[in-house]
C-alpha cells in the first residue's frame, strides 16, 4: 500500500525540481527579448532567461552559446534558469550584448557583431592575493585547460576572481 505513493511523490519532486524558473520577455531596457538570436564577447548566442538571479543582484540575461564555450547548463548553483547542452550556457547583463545583423546572421557568420560598440575591459591585477596565480598562467578549471587572462573583481559576485 505505502511505497507505490512514496514512489509517486518522489517522481513528482523529481518533476518539479525539472522546472526552470519563470522569465520575463524582454530585458528592463528593451535591448534583448526571449529567444533573440545575439552576441556576446562576438560568440553567437540566444536569449534563454531574463531576470534577477540568486547568486547577483540585477537583471541577468542567460544565454545558449551557438558554438559552445560556456559554462554551464542554465542551471547555476543548483538553481534551474533554464535549459540548454552543458557547457553552452552563460550569464551576461544587458550591456554586454550585441544584437546580431540581420543578414550577417542569416549567412551563419560569426562577423555577426555591432562594430560600432566600443569594448572596454576591465584592468586586471598581474597575481592572485594569495600569490597562487598570475596573469598568463596555464591552469587546469574542472579538467579543463585554461589560460589566466583576468585576475579581479567582478560584478556579479564579491571577492576576487579568476577568467
Amino acid at each position: 500500500g505505502g511505497q507505490p505513493s512514496l514512489v509517486v511523490v518522489a517522481a513528482a519532486a523529481a518533476d518539479e525540481a525539472l522546472a526552470t524558473l519563470p522569465s520575463r520577455n524582454k530585458t528592463a531596457d528593451g535591448s534583448a527579448s526571449l529567444g533573440q538570436p545575439l552576441t556576446w564577447n562576438c560568440k553567437r548566442a540566444t536569449v534563454k532567461y531574463i531576470g534577477e538571479e540568486k547568486f547577483a543582484k540585477g537583471e541577468w540575461v542567460g544565454l545558449q552559446l551557438t558554438d559552445g564555450c560556456g559554462v554551464h547548463d542554465g542551471h547555476v548553483m543548483g538553481v534551474p534558469y533554464f535549459e540548454c547542452p552543458s557547457g553552452t550556457g552563460v550569464f551576461a547583463q544587458a550591456a554586454q550584448l550585441a544584437a546580431s545583423a540581420p543578414k550577417a546572421a542569416a549567412l551563419g557568420s560569426k562577423a555577426a557583431v555591432d562594430t560600432d560598440a566600443e569594448i572596454k575591459y576591465l584592468p586586471s591585477k598581474q597575481k592572485a592575493a594569495d600569490g597562487s596565480t598570475s596573469l598568463g598562467q596555464k591552469i587546469t578549471w574542472k579538467g579543463n585547460k585554461a589560460t589566466v587572462k583576468y585576475i579581479g573583481e567582478v560584478k556579479f559576485s564579491k571577492g576576487e576572481w579568476l577568467g
